[in-house]
């Protein structure tokens, strides 16, 4: 007991090796972190140690015994909260937490249902520890109070401290070169410099962008946009102006995958409206989503600008405030009523500022919609009732418009009512996944009636009708279930092609039936809006932007992830493995060596753009450069 006495610093260093454990069980238990070798798996092991010996030790500054106590039960519990956060985040979005996540406050209580389902009773072991260090607190023996901590102990302390987190850098830079570089993958981020280092490195980031747009000047266009303009893909000839001047409507399939497409759940199919409408459309089946964490907000910036989401938060939150060169815009000054049409609040994803600034005439939310318990679950409004109410909105509206929709009902955590069930649960040990299959086969009826509805009411005939998935629905929380249905392992590979999502692109007259085509360029979110503007008859030639018309003969078979993964017409590199498309298995890295340059080049000159809010250097008339 003596020895525990003249140590005066065993508390400290108790409490760091408790959360310091169970931050490590954590890693192992609850994040899908793969580990490749025994270096890494060191790493992950000591990753958490530097940062808590510093923060407990800090402790060894106070004079009192009560305040010192208080210091460690807070901070402990506060950093028992952060790693907990992560922990539920994860389970939802297979994501870390980012400071930019956290400032999207309003979107707490509509994210009510979804946050429930991943919160549960057992989840207070999480803070067993905690618990732990009140009783020891509150019934500690005499041996343990800490006294005055000599200088040359606490230096002692703290030179330990900094050895680990030498240590651990020294290690992570090692195993993996430039990795303060590689800030949008944050799982090798938290793999290598553990979950507490990573989210100060994630205030860092987000001191260090907000200063990027007070330095920005207009020179840095110059490089971006010489790289876009010596690759801009000329449209295809024949299709150019093939729907100019019908309206546009563009429907957001909420979280639907590319899986479910011609697909079926014990002999009954999925999808059966889109499985025949695809027939007399043209159908992406090569077609891939591209958002971050901002979910369905990332894809309509990516639909409506051509660029990037950001590898954190959302660019609806963070950057409303910015200059866009939106489609909306674009199609407001060739005469279109431009709008959104969803059934939620307004501020749903700062929706009713970010829409402002991408030039929409009009947002219809909540309020214009009639919303009761009887035609609402889950997130809100069925889809059935969703589009019949909005095709008689639509017969409102001045002609041409572009309208833009987003669908509810498949949402997480895919809740439906008992006489909305059209197809049977699958059976797997995921609930997520079995219920996924009963709202995909939901949204598909309510499809078939907005179809119907629109010919019904005179619309169809003039309007070229964009349906495309979103993002993921099922995340890879859910691999061993998905192996199930799949019938074979969800490997890195298979996973990124679960990123697939349906693109169908119907224009009455030109693909009716008989005349569909299926397209297998790959191709992503990010060519949506060249694409759509160029059926249209509008020019792109001196647009910013990183999307291909994906009719044009010219189109390159490339598409990248916000994490720097990307998939070419032969490769997919994933997990910092390259893999053969046509083996499914890996290949050396030299295959796909070629593609990793112009990923990341895109990616920063995207993120460069946002950050800086460089659009504003343009002139605002044609959005041609100042100067140029």
């Amino acid at each position: 007991m003596n020895k525990l006495k003249k140590a005066n610093i065993t508390l400290p260093v108790a409490v760091t090796i408790m959360l310091w454990i169970k931050t490590y069980i954590v890693y192992k238990t609850s994040f899908n972190l793969k580990i490749e070798n025994f270096m890494q798996e060191l790493i992950l092991f000591i990753n958490p140690l530097s940062f808590l010996l510093f923060v407990f030790g800090i402790s060894l500054f106070f004079k009192t015994e009560k305040s010192r106590n208080r210091y460690l039960l807070l901070t402990s519990l506060f950093l028992s909260f952060v790693l907990y956060a992560n922990v539920a985040f994860y389970r939802f979005f297979t994501d870390f937490l980012t400071l930019p996540v956290l400032f999207q406050t309003s979107n707490f209580a509509d994210l009510g249902d979804s946050a429930a389902t991943e919160i549960h009773w057992f989840d207070f072991v999480y803070f067993i520890d905690v618990i732990f260090l009140f009783l020891l607190l509150k019934f500690r023996p005499k041996a343990m109070e800490i006294k005055p901590i000599k200088k040359a102990n606490r230096r002692a302390y703290f030179l330990v401290a900094a050895a680990m987190l030498f240590l651990n850098i020294g290690l992570a830079e090692t195993e993996r070169p430039q990795l303060l570089t590689r800030t949008f993958d944050r799982e090798m981020l938290v793999k290598n410099l553990g979950t507490y280092n990573y989210h100060l490195y994630d205030i860092f980031l987000q001191s260090k962008s907000s200063a990027q747009r007070a330095m920005a000047d207009g020179s840095e266009l110059v490089e971006i946009d010489n790289n876009i303009s010596a690759n801009f893909v000329k449209p295809s000839k024949k299709m150019f102006g093939k729907a100019e001047g019908k309206n546009l409507i563009v429907i957001s399939l909420e979280s639907l995958q590319s899986f479910v497409i011609n697909n079926e759940v014990y002999g009954e199919e999925v999808t059966p409206f889109l499985n025949d409408f695809i027939k007399e459309s043209f159908y992406f089946d090569e077609f891939y989503h591209q958002t971050g964490q901002g979910k369905t907000s990332d894809s309509e910036f990516l639909l409506e600008n051509s660029l990037y989401p950001l590898n954190r938060g959302a660019v609806f939150f963070t950057h409303s405030g910015n200059k866009f060169d939106a489609m909306a815009e674009k199609l407001g000054k060739k005469g279109y009523f431009t709008s959104t049409m969803h059934a939620n609040n307004k501020s749903f994803w700062n929706r009713d500022i970010m829409y402002e600034a991408l030039g929409y005439d009009y947002f219809y939310s909540a309020t214009d919609y009639d919303i009761t318990p009887e035609n609402s679950v889950g997130w809100g409004m069925k889809d059935i009732p969703f589009f019949e109410q909005s095709v008689d909105l639509m017969k409102t509206m001045q002609q041409p418009f572009y309208t833009k929709m987003i669908t509810l009902t498949n949402h997480h955590p895919f809740k439906l009512d008992d006489e909305d069930k059209l197809i049977e649960e699958y059976d797997s040990k995921s609930g997520t996944l079995n219920r996924y299959f009963t709202t995909v086969r939901y949204m598909d009826e309510a499809v078939k009636h907005f179809i119907q509805k629109l010919k019904d009411e005179g619309l169809y005939e003039n309007s070229i009708i964009v349906m495309y998935g979103d993002h993921y629905g099922i995340s890879e929380n859910h691999n061993e279930a998905m192996a199930q249905y799949l019938g074979k392992e969800v490997t890195p590979f298979v996973s990124a092609q679960l990123q697939r999502v349906p693109l169908i692109i119907h224009i009455p007259g030109v693909t009716n039936k008989g005349k569909g085509k299926t397209i297998s360029k790959v191709s992503g979110q990010i060519d949506l809006k060249p694409t759509l503007l160029h059926l249209l008859g509008v020019n792109t030639k001196n647009n910013i932007q990183f999307g291909e018309d994906m009719f044009s003969s010219d189109h390159r078979d490339f598409v990248v992830f916000r994490d720097g993964s990307f998939v070419t017409r032969n490769y997919v590199y994933t997990a910092n493995t390259c893999y053969s498309k046509e083996t499914e298995e890996p290949v050396d890295d030299s295959y796909c060596e070629p593609f990793k340059e112009k990923a990341r080049t895109e990616l920063d000159y995207s993120d460069k753009i946002i950050y800086g809010d460089l659009l504003r250097f343009y002139d605002n008339e044609d959005y041609q450069k100042i100067g140029k």
